[in-house]
């Protein structure tokens, strides 16, 4: 870290009405912007507390939490790092298909909100396709696509369980898919916190915050499919293409929530 002080507005913690961590981590915020680089390591703890005059519990709680915003990144063995800026992901249309990686397919009732969309019954089993989202060699998103039996009626039987028999069904729901002629495809998105299932593929832990992206796909009047993505927000910025037309929602009921349309 260089020795930039006070005199740059960079310096000792004073009092203030706010949590001591969170003011500490805006003061940390403006070091990480004028004085590293992505990828760089941080001094150590001891040294960073003598220099902005606060106590070590304090910094590991400002270090926690630009830790969860993905501006710093945690290495063993290493130390605490500088973060590369968040990717941009592209959603729909732009996807690169290679990036997803199946990880199974079942059948199975979908959760209720999901199956209100769909319009079916709560207790009425869909296919359930998981598919895992790469980039860089990272996963970054976990999807979970429903698509009702009479929207994919053609699907293998599954009399063994293995990752085969998973990809050949989950290929066949998503072909049977792709050959419907789609009236459009309508998004949102909203933050989240990572449950464990989700958490543990992306190899994060439960409670990190998330971006979940719920994607209804339409046709033949209605809607034919739900897809829920969840894409870590540490490392993610999605985005839409200039051709999306994007409406942010008013603040009630859903705060917060994000709309866009193909």
């Amino acid at each position: 870290m260089g020795t930039t002080q006070a005199a740059q507005g960079i310096g000792v913690v004073t009092d203030t009405p706010e949590p001591k961590y969170w003011h500490l981590r805006t003061v940390l915020v403006r070091a990480l912007d004028s004085e590293f680089r992505a990828g760089e390591v941080l001094p150590n703890e001891r040294d960073l507390s003598a220099r902005f005059g606060v106590a070590r519990a304090t910094l590991r709680q400002a270090l926690d939490q630009l830790e969860l915003e993905g501006r710093l990144v945690r290495r063993r063995g290493i130390g605490t790092l500088v973060a590369a800026p968040r990717m941009g992901v592209p959603v729909g249309e732009t996807a690169g298909r290679d990036s997803w990686r199946i990880i199974d397919a079942g059948y199975a009732p979908a959760p209720a909100a999901v199956a209100t969309t769909l319009g079916i019954p709560a207790d009425e089993p869909v296919h359930a396709v998981r598919r895992l989202r790469m980039m860089h060699g990272q996963a970054i998103g976990a999807e979970t696509l429903y698509v009702p039996e009479a929207v994919a009626p053609h699907v293998p039987a599954i009399f063994a369980k293995s990752s085969a028999a998973d990809s050949s069904r989950a290929r066949s729901v998503l072909r049977q898919l792709q050959r419907l002629e789609l009236d459009g495809e309508s998004r949102s998105v909203e933050l989240g916190v990572a449950e464990e299932q989700q958490a543990r593929l992306l190899e994060r832990p439960p409670g990190t915050p998330v971006l979940v992206l719920t994607t209804r796909y339409q046709a033949q009047g209605g809607t034919v499919a739900v897809a829920v993505s969840t894409y870590r927000a540490d490392m993610c910025r999605l985005t839409f293409g200039a051709s999306g037309v994007v409406d942010v929602a008013p603040a009630a009921p859903a705060a917060g929530e994000v709309r866009t349309a193909s």
